[in-house]
């Protein structure tokens, strides 16, 4: 691999990108501190994760499109490939726990619709 040649632009866009990439996973992360009960912890660390990685993958998209002189996509299966399992994955744990919580008779379990 060459010395990557990033103008400055590039790079100050790289770098924004990134950090407020950072910086909403980190939001997401400190829900799970900051928020009771699991039902509430499920959705904040999704959304910030999500939002994240979108930023974070197009921060990546910006790099190597700026160093290799084309348009470079590549990056963009990595966020497609989140942006479909990570909701799906959320679905599944909520389900999972109300499941739970219904069969225990657990009185913080959501209603049956």
């Amino acid at each position: 691999m060459t010395k990557a040649d990033l103008p400055a632009w590039g790079a100050w866009l790289v770098v924004a990108l990134a950090l407020t990439g950072a910086g909403f996973s980190l939001t997401g992360a400190a829900g799970l501190i900051r928020l009771r009960t699991f039902y509430e912890r499920v959705h904040a660390p999704t959304l910030g994760a999500t939002l994240g990685m979108a930023l974070i993958v197009a921060a990546s998209v910006v790099f190597f499109s700026v160093t290799e002189g084309r348009l470079v996509l590549r990056d963009l299966l990595i966020g497609l490939f989140l942006t479909v399992t990570t909701p799906v994955t959320l679905i599944l744990l909520g389900r999972a726990a109300t499941y739970r919580d219904r069969a225990e008779g657990n009185a913080d379990a959501p209603p049956d619709p």
